[in-house]
């Protein structure tokens, strides 16, 4: 069967606010209580009072220093998705782009993270545009996400000296990821190929070749160099905190390897499919860590910390910003 671009697109009131059944909601809960449960246990085994000691270290100033670190991330990360939507054509104020970008952080741990489509709910609300055309968005913003990951991880890796560490082939598969992903041709004949082995679902296949043709636009340097600098400045940020984090808790690693702990568990927790990486992340961090040395106790409790500063705190984030998000939605349209 051949991908046809006359099959109509679905109305925007069906891809608006991703809707969730009852298997994800008992899939994401138990992966909740599954998560919570192996932190306790792995406390309990490791000691309770070992793993305290090592939180009361922590003073509210440098909880404040790993919270105002994480925030700086999604600060930058907000600016760029303004970048890219402006590139895209969307005309919204930064303001506005970098509110739908924080709250959408509300939605992070729903399965594959689809809720934060709610974004390009907000801007269609305001601009009047149909879905599809700012579907690119997003798959723009995971790119540059992916590349940035995907360098500074490699760079790393050999300023650690853990050249033969296993996440240099993460790295090399983040970075080809992006740039798959930035190359129009190249992404819509793997649409293409996808279907044609699927062949089910015809139209949302449509949309994402049609998503695939415009993704030239974020794949020019004017375009590609910001965003990546960008997002390597906040991903940096994050690596700084675990190093932080760790200095304070007596550890002796350097940043480079904290950065490399830091995105290869994040990239690593990706790929389990897990809500917000659930499980995942923090089982591939503790053993990097106690790989590099740090005692198992202060190895869970940093990742426990660090996982509540920067995933959970983004979700808190986001659900403080995602009603002011909607109400400025309803606007009238900008554009």
């Amino acid at each position: 069967m051949i991908l046809a671009d006359s099959i109509p697109p679905l109305p925007a009131t069906a891809l608006a606010a991703p809707r969730r059944s009852w298997r994800d909601r008992a899939l994401f809960w138990g992966l909740i209580a599954l998560f919570i449960f192996g932190l306790a246990g792995l406390i309990s085994a490791t000691g309770w009072e070992a793993v305290w000691d090592e939180l009361r270290k922590l003073s509210v100033a440098q909880i404040a220093i790993l919270l105002a670190l994480s925030l700086i991330n999604y600060l930058i990360r907000g600016a760029r998705w303004h970048l890219l939507s402006r590139r895209l054509g969307v005309n919204l104020p930064l303001r506005y782009s970098v509110l739908h970008f924080i709250a959408g952080f509300a939605m992070t741990i729903t399965p594959a993270r689809v809720g934060e489509f709610v974004r390009l709910r907000w801007i269609t609300r305001m601009t009047g545009w149909k879905f599809e055309r700012v579907t690119p968005l997003p798959l723009a913003d995971r790119a540059f996400d992916l590349a940035a990951m995907g360098l500074v991880l490699g760079v790393a890796i050999l300023l650690s000296g853990q050249g033969s560490f296993s996440a240099a082939p993460v790295s090399a598969i983040a970075i080809a990821a992006a740039v798959l992903v930035t190359r129009p041709t190249l992404l819509a004949k793997l649409v293409e190929a996808i279907y044609s082995v699927i062949r089910r679902w015809p139209r949302p296949f449509v949309r994402l070749r049609q998503a695939a043709r415009s993704m030239g636009r974020f794949s020019t340097l004017s375009a590609s160099i910001p965003a990546l600098v960008l997002s390597t400045i906040g991903w940096l940020a994050e690596g700084y905190a675990l190093y932080l984090l760790l200095y304070w808790m007596g550890s002796d690693i350097s940043y480079a390897t904290a950065t490399v702990i830091f995105l290869f568990s994040t990239l690593a927790g990706g790929l389990t499919g897990a809500p917000g990486g659930l499980g995942g992340a923090e089982a591939a961090m503790m053993v990097l860590l106690s790989m590099n040395g740090v005692p198992i106790h202060v190895a869970l409790a940093a990742t426990t910390v660090i996982r509540i500063t920067s995933l959970w705190f983004a979700i808190a984030v986001g659900a403080l910003a995602f009603p002011f998000a909607e109400a400025f939605s309803h606007k009238s349209k900008t554009i």
